[in-house]
């Protein structure tokens, strides 16, 4: 038994020639059936012809070509205009004269070269054709002619509306697609950088601390140690956001927060950066999107410490209230940078773009005194 839901779908799934097919039989029988006697379309006025085999073949040219509409439509024109001229010119009144429109509206759609021509071209057939009506006693005024024509301009028209229609929104869905692609790359890109840079920064750092240090063995194993240690992190933040970016993915990513602040400090005071950490207020039930937020606002903060200001004293206060969390990273720019990666600015960048998309307020700035300051205020309570 065949399912009705599955009809459309079948129906989408056959050659567009056979889905074309349809209107074609359909005007081969109206054109046979009583009640559309007296309903004909023709053009001219000559007096009207009886059927014979003449017209039988003039009638299937008029209305079989119209199965290859979508798929050929210079030739569906040409086959159906001819159709047409000669069953005007012998006489003939028929229904299946109608398909002349449906063509033309087919071939404004669906034409994709010489348009222009090929409306010139028919409009110039139709101007010979009244011409020679009139010339064999058609008793059609100017006016009628003139009728008719807008009539099938009308349908052309119809049609260079509708591809121009479609052509529109395939340029607006390949806008979209682009936009979102883009936006797919920013996003990943500034997540690799989140994850890449710190850990990548720390381990620089601390290679360059251990050159200074083998005549302390100690110290140089425990320097070490906390490069493999952060190697190690780097990997494991990578695969998880590896796994973020799957869509096959089905396992729940634990997103840091800034309940994860305290281990991220620590990380940094491994590293060698003296940093002095103070968080106030109780964190918000809710707080959505903005602790993910203020926890890579404060890892950009110290991998900026460890890169231009390494060995400063640094400062982290996190301030929790009901409505927002403020983050303020700073530092003295007492230390030295030797030895550390230089940045690109994409990191401030991104955190930036972060917080105005959650409506909070984000600066970066020099110390007057010598140092760096990043302070955000991200509203609580923002859409994960």
């Amino acid at each position: 038994m065949i399912d009705i839901r599955r009809i459309p779908d079948l129906w989408h799934r056959w050659d567009v020639t056979v889905r074309d097919l349809p209107l074609a039989l359909l005007f081969i029988v109206a054109s046979f059936l009583p009640v559309f006697h007296g309903h004909e379309t023709h053009v001219g006025g000559l007096p009207a012809r009886p059927f014979d085999d003449l017209a039988i073949a003039l009638l299937a040219l008029q209305t079989l070509p119209l199965a290859v509409r979508r798929r050929w439509p210079a030739a569906c024109i040409a086959l159906i205009s001819f159709g047409f001229v000669v069953t005007q010119l012998r006489g003939y009144h028929m229904v299946a004269s109608t398909a002349l429109s449906f063509a033309l509206l087919s071939t404004g759609a669906h034409l994709e070269r010489h348009r222009r021509a090929t409306a010139a071209v028919l409009s110039a057939v139709y101007v010979v054709l009244a011409v020679e009506l009139h010339r064999l006693g058609g008793t059609e005024k100017l006016g009628g002619f003139a009728t008719f024509y807008v009539g099938l301009a009308l349908g052309w028209g119809i049609g260079s509306w509708l591809r121009s229609t479609r052509a529109a929104e395939v340029e607006r869905r390949s806008r979209i697609a682009e936009a979102t692609l883009t936006a797919e790359r920013t996003r990943i890109a500034r997540e690799l950088h989140d994850v890449v840079t710190h850990h990548v920064t720390a381990m620089v750092v601390q290679a360059e601390a251990a050159r200074y240090l083998t005549a302390a063995p100690d110290r140089l194993d425990a320097t070490l140690t906390a490069v493999t240690d952060t190697g190690r992190r780097a990997i494991t933040d990578l695969r998880h956001l590896l796994d973020l970016l799957n869509p096959d993915h089905d396992t729940q990513i634990d997103t840091p927060s800034v309940g994860d602040l305290r281990t991220l400090v620590e990380q940094t005071r491994q590293a060698g950066q003296p940093v002095e950490f103070t968080e106030e207020g109780e964190r918000a039930e809710s707080a959505g999107s903005a602790e993910f937020v203020a926890y890579r606002i404060v890892q950009e903060g110290l991998t900026n410490a460890l890169k231009y200001a390494h060995g400063s004293r640094t400062v982290v206060r996190v301030r929790h209230t009901r409505e927002e969390i403020t983050v303020e990273v700073g530092t003295d720019g007492s230390g030295s940078r030797s030895g550390s990666p230089g940045g690109s600015g994409r990191g401030l960048a991104g955190l930036r773009e972060r917080v105005d998309a959650l409506g909070g307020e984000f600066s970066a700035d020099r110390r007057a005194g010598g140092g760096f300051l990043v302070l955000a205020r991200i509203p609580a309570g923002s859409p994960s």
